[in-house]
């Protein structure tokens, strides 16, 4: 990357970003901040090789991007990150643990044919209610955490390749369908489809879309994730607008154009993808409500998913699509700025840290007092209802998309049930 030593001289290590970084916040050392990471990089671009605790801090990074937001300077951690993740995966060995470790995880969760195989053994799991948390945390804290974090029973819903508009027309979209979100959350997608379709949208899913690469991006995974990133571009060649309702996957598919930026014949195409990427709560925000919207009468404490509020500077719109719900009540989170510790697979490399971050978030929706805790990413849901049921407390989780489709539909007892 050419311009990456300029891109660190951006950073002026003034400090602004220290209060938002969770694991400056958990730690409070100077290496596990923005700016000490920052200075890491500057030793490695000046010819130190990576040491074993200079890819320790590294890895402890989320990648939320809370600093982003906050730097006066403009300084574009995340890009100098994603960098810097890639270098190490190329130049740095890992032990053979965290080597086979990572190679398991990327082998499942980019790819839904192989989550859709899981489905039923985890149903079958948890089903018996066996409770295998202790044997698994004294063979691996990754392992207890992959098993604290399943995501909840769900029937499997089979979207058509074309959901017409009700009524007039207004646009033709694009819809990702994602992997998690796919297989663990279809009701998410259901909910999606039946929401832009209620707001005159004609909604092409294509059939043949896999990963967006986001995952990989995020974790240094260069290659695969340009690979990916092509294969989403081909999928929607077709449609003007991509409708996203993962926020890890839409801050991803907005940057294709600089993951693709070094390869001519993709890197046109690559910008113009990024151009036509919208957030669903972006995009409904901006074609505005035609459908009626039902009284809910529901308390509502909104979480900013850090690839939407920081990564993609949305937070504005999905607040103010559920207060044109009439009856909903918003209840604001304290500290927002701060990650729930999910981040990706944050949570299953990172668990200790991951369950520090999201006991801090737990608590600070606990505080709302709320009925219904609403995400718009899908490990988000996962990180705070487990860290809720750690503290003995349950609470019912939807997306923005299930919440705006109950009012629509004038049904609401369904978004008060938590999902187990």
């Amino acid at each position: 990357m050419e311009d990456f030593p300029k891109l660190l001289d951006d950073c002026v290590h003034c400090g602004f970003c220290l209060p938002t970084c969770p694991t400056y916040e958990l730690w409070g050392e100077e290496m596990d901040s923005p700016r000490g990471r920052i200075n890491l990089m500057i030793q490695h671009e000046e010819g130190e090789p990576f040491s074993d605790s200079m890819v320790e801090h590294f890895d402890r990074c989320l990648g939320c991007m809370a600093c982003v937001t906050a730097c006066p300077s403009g300084v574009q951690y995340d890009r100098l990150i994603e960098v810097t993740r890639a270098r190490v995966e190329d130049d740095k060995p890992r032990t053979r643990t965290d080597r086979l470790l990572r190679e398991a995880i990327f082998a499942f969760f980019p790819y839904p044919k192989r989550l859709r195989a899981l489905r039923w053994p985890l149903r079958a799991y948890q089903a018996s209610k066996i409770n295998m948390a202790p044997l698994l945390h004294r063979i691996s804290p990754t392992l207890a955490a992959m098993e604290r974090l399943a995501p909840p029973r769900a029937e499997h819903v089979r979207l058509p390749e074309h959901v017409p508009a009700r009524g007039e027309r207004r646009a033709v979209v694009g819809m990702l369908t994602g992997c998690v979100q796919r297989e663990f959350f279809p009701g998410v997608n259901a909910a999606t489809a039946r929401v832009l379709a209620m707001e005159g949208c004609d909604i092409v899913i294509p059939k043949g879309q896999g990963c967006c690469g986001a995952l990989s991006l995020h974790s240094g995974r260069s290659a695969e994730a340009k690979a990916f990133a092509k294969e989403t571009i081909e999928s929607f060649a077709d449609v003007e607008v991509v409708i996203v309702n993962a926020a890890g996957c839409g801050s991803a598919m907005k940057t294709y154009g600089d993951v693709l930026a070094d390869e001519p014949e993709w890197a046109e195409r690559a910008q113009e993808f990024a151009a036509k990427t919208r957030d669903l709560s972006e995009y409904l925000a901006e074609l505005g409500p035609r459908a009626t919207r039902h009284p809910l009468e529901i308390t509502v404490a909104y979480h900013d998913a850090c690839h939407l509020a920081h990564a993609q500077g949305i937070r504005a719109q999905p607040r103010d699509l559920l207060r044109g719900i009439p009856g909903l009540e918003i209840r604001e989170i304290a500290d927002p700025e701060i990650c729930c510790g999910s981040a990706g697979v944050y949570n299953l490399l990172q668990p200790e840290a991951a369950g520090e971050l999201g006991d801090r978030k737990a608590g600070n929706v606990s505080a709302t007092g709320a009925e219904l805790l609403v995400a718009a990413n899908p490990g988000c849901s996962l990180q705070i209802a487990t860290a809720l049921r750690r503290r003995g407390e349950e609470i019912a989780v939807a997306h923005t998309a299930e919440v705006l489709d109950a009012s629509i539909r004038g049904i609401d007892k369904v978004l008060l049930s938590p999902r187990r």
